[in-house]
């Protein structure tokens, strides 16, 4: 059985060497129960993804066919971008089970690999494109069940951090030392400090940060921010940094900041008390780094802005997206598993909640919400 705090150890670590994350994604799935791994990409506006890094275990053929053709009729990839973003979701959140074995994406590329179930967790959210941590169940395992969604709550948090920390930093060789050797050569600001939040070292772009000390300054030696709230989390996450990295949870995974003209910050945690950032830690004697970087401001996916403006259910969402995707009414019936009555069922509910007459008005409005130079 994988040790749970040696996986969270080696998930921090790719955030130094991103080659280890194949090894990583096995010791997942194995972690999980699972059958295959892998952290992917999708687009919501024209149904395009990719694969960041998987664990082999899934036959090439199939992961290039997914993303060539099938992503465009995965049933799910609609409901993903609605579901909550840190909540793990498996496929009977998302959509009835007997629905989704009766779709073309089930009988022509799940069936024959003997997968049978799926459970992700969004890791980031911008406009029209996420990117996701999922894992794979085949029949021998059963479906996703309990343990297994403990299990993903339980990594979530620290791939999520590990994830937003390597985009960050973009590190662009693979040595733990390099983190410690190349600090003042990163644009964004970074700062090493101790279990008392004391600062141990802060790059050029840190000391222009404190400079200002909008943000972030030091008071007796130690990094503070002069709102209450944040403040205390700071202190909690510098303290749960030093009990090593499954202590930290949830905490700094994106801390926000702000300055008192309201400009938006956010902090990222990197634990430096275990696996390769250890020789980092020592070198400085520091327990954590923390990069700070100003934010972006990021608009709803359009399923998600068009189901809040619509009041749209996942049903009537999938059948809208299919119509726009696929084509009329028996194209989708036969696509989604569903009758072709039932299709007009949702889409008469789509025109009525819309106000749209033609097919080509739903065209038109998703193609508004896609693409913000569009009124």
């Amino acid at each position: 059985m994988v040790s749970f705090s040696d996986l969270i150890g080696d998930i921090y670590d790719t955030t130094l060497d991103r080659s280890l994350w194949p090894d990583v994604l096995k010791k997942i799935t194995l972690f999980v129960e699972g059958a295959s791994s892998a952290v992917f990409w999708k687009d919501a506006a024209d149904r395009r993804g990719g694969v960041y890094f998987h664990d082999d275990a899934m036959e090439p053929r199939y992961r290039d066919t997914y993303f060539e053709k099938y992503i465009k009729i995965d049933p799910t990839t609609t409901a993903r971008f609605v579901a909550p973003s840190e909540e793990p979701t498996a496929t009977v959140d998302l959509l009835p089970y007997d629905e989704f074995m009766r779709t073309r994406f089930y009988r022509e590329w799940a069936q024959p690999q003997g997968l049978i179930d799926f459970i992700g967790v969004t890791l980031e959210k911008a406009t029209t494109s996420a990117a996701m941590l999922g894992v794979f169940r085949h029949e021998r395992q059963g479906m996703v069940d309990e343990e297994m969604r403990r299990r993903m709550r339980l990594l979530a948090p620290h791939v999520r951090r590990a994830v937003l920390i390597s985009k960050v930093i973009d590190f662009r060789q693979n040595e733990a030392a390099m983190l410690a050797q190349t600090l003042d050569g990163l644009r964004v600001a970074t700062f090493l400090v101790d279990a008392g939040g004391r600062l141990i070292h802060a790059n050029a772009a840190g000391h222009l940060l404190l400079g200002d000390s909008d943000v972030l300054h030091i008071v007796a030696g130690r990094m503070a921010s002069s709102d209450r709230q944040i403040d205390e989390s700071l202190r909690q996450i510098f303290l749960d940094a030093a009990e090593g990295d499954a202590a930290v949870g949830a905490r700094g995974i994106a801390l926000p900041l702000a300055t008192s003209a309201g400009e938006r910050y956010v902090a990222h945690l990197l634990p430096l008390t275990s696996g390769a950032r250890r020789r980092t830690g020592l070198s400085f004697a520091a327990t954590a780094a923390m990069f700070v970087h100003k934010a972006t401001l990021d608009a709803a996916s359009p399923h998600q802005a068009i189901a809040e403006a619509y009041k749209l259910t996942l049903a009537e969402l999938r059948v809208l997206f299919a119509i726009v995707e696929v084509g009329g009414a028996p194209e989708v019936a036969e696509v989604l598993g569903i009758a072709a009555s039932t299709v007009k069922t949702h889409l008469a509910r789509v025109f009525e909640k819309t106000g749209a007459t033609r097919q080509a008005d739903l065209v038109k409005l998703v193609a508004g919400f896609s693409s913000p130079l569009l009124d």
